[in-house]
């Protein structure tokens, strides 16, 4: 048995790990790796360049549903690489637009295949596949994935005084094309040729119809998700126009932010730590409290540095842990049953939140400045963790 779940790690994990690595980097943080170098070389505003990235996850948001039904039919090994490939391709046509409409296009069409490619779907064939080991695998996904954006801002400062931004995004697309393609194809291959997953309880719920309690828990949970989503980009979108307002030296807050992933790393590994030993609703419900403390701690940071070190701490481990347990508590509070489609339905409410947040957090701002804006994002994110809790008690009912 322990052969079996490391021949499973080796074969079907690890691959997909590198792959989520890759496809991150490229498909998701190069674009504020470049937006200034489009802003420039294009004489496209921040706005209109970011709001070709808005309408790219918006498609992959409401496509989700759809994807994962497809991968509840056993289909995944068609599109997960072949949405992978796509998105090497859309990547290498974009290094070639000179026109914000060929932009618009392009980014659109990699929204689509982003829903295909990314976490929802690699989320869901391991829930399917990797059994009571689903939640090992999706941390040690999310655990190497967590550097992507390490991978991307110090790759493309570093190559764009050699071969420009379309230089650039031309080596992430070879990079898509040549590692993360053929890895989710062996991944996916692997995985459907595999011994099935041992058999585990199923939840309370699993193979119930949609009744009116079943639908309170959904949508408790899409809620608790939404402003999950919310609370992180909201703040991450304006921080450091936030912290240059607040007194913050640039290059301390260049910094700040760059260890925001590390620390998603740390939360994920001190998950790993305690697994097992305390339930995945009240860790998650911690990470929730920790991103709402993380959001009040700006309010302190001009006038110390450790209200800085606390922001970056809990709000990064915070985030890493919010966002791996969203799978597990699906699973346990909802059941396994067509787990694509539910998942890629509540992956909806997350991706379109995070979608519009830096656009609302700009209302909010010219409304009321970054003290309102501190305030709101921290009261969502605390009826995010209400939410939480009151899925978890509901789903008790079914």
């Amino acid at each position: 048995m322990v052969s079996s779940h490391r021949t499973k790690f080796k074969r079907i994990v690890w691959p997909l790990a590198i792959a989520q690595t890759f496809l991150w980097a490229g498909a998701f943080y190069l674009f504020p790796s470049l937006l200034g170098e489009w802003e420039r070389d294009l004489g496209w505003s921040k706005a209109e360049a970011a709001g070709a990235f808005t309408t790219a996850l918006l498609l992959s948001a409401f496509l989700a549903p759809f994807v994962g039904k497809q991968i509840d039919k056993g289909r995944s090994q068609i599109l997960f690489p072949t949405a992978t490939l796509v998105t090497a391709v859309l990547l290498g046509a974009l290094s070639f637009v000179t026109e914000l409409w060929h932009f618009y296009l392009v980014w659109a069409s990699l929204g689509v295949v982003m829903a295909g490619s990314l976490y929802e779907p690699c989320f869901a064939i391991l829930t399917l596949h990797m059994g009571k080991r689903a939640p090992q695998s999706i941390t040690l996904v999310t655990l190497l994935a967590g550097f992507a954006g390490t991978i991307a801002f110090p790759t493309a400062h570093a190559l764009i005084e050699e071969i420009g931004w379309r230089g650039v995004i031309l080596t992430f697309a070879i990079l898509i094309g040549l590692i993360s393609a053929p890895l989710n194809l062996y991944a996916v291959s692997q995985a459907q040729t595999a011994n099935p997953a041992p058999p585990e309880p199923p939840a309370q719920n699993t193979g119930q119809n949609l009744n009116p309690v079943t639908l309170r828990t959904l949508v408790l949970l899409g809620f608790a998700f939404a402003a999950m989503a919310f609370d992180h980009n909201a703040i991450l979108s304006h921080l450091l126009v936030l912290l240059d307002e607040r007194g913050v030296h640039s290059e301390m807050a260049v910094f700040a932010a760059a260890m925001i992933g590390p620390m998603q790393v740390s939360g994920r590994l001190a998950m790993i730590a305690f697994e097992g030993r305390v339930q995945v609703v009240a860790v998650a419900t911690a990470a929730f409290l920790s991103m709402a403390f993380a959001t009040l701690m700006l309010f302190g940071v001009g006038s110390g540095m450790v209200f800085l070190i606390l922001f970056v701490l809990f709000q990064g481990a915070g985030f890493g842990v919010a966002s791996i347990v969203r799978p597990i508590l699906i699973a346990e509070l909802l059941g396994r049953r067509r787990f694509g489609v539910v998942a890629g339905f509540l992956a909806v409410p997350f991706l379109f939140s995070m979608a519009i947040a830096p656009s609302i957090a700009g209302m909010i701002w010219s409304i009321g400045g970054y003290h309102l804006l501190i305030v709101t994002t921290a009261i969502i994110g605390l009826s995010g963790a209400i939410a939480l809790t009151l899925a978890a008690r509901s789903a008790r009912t079914i």
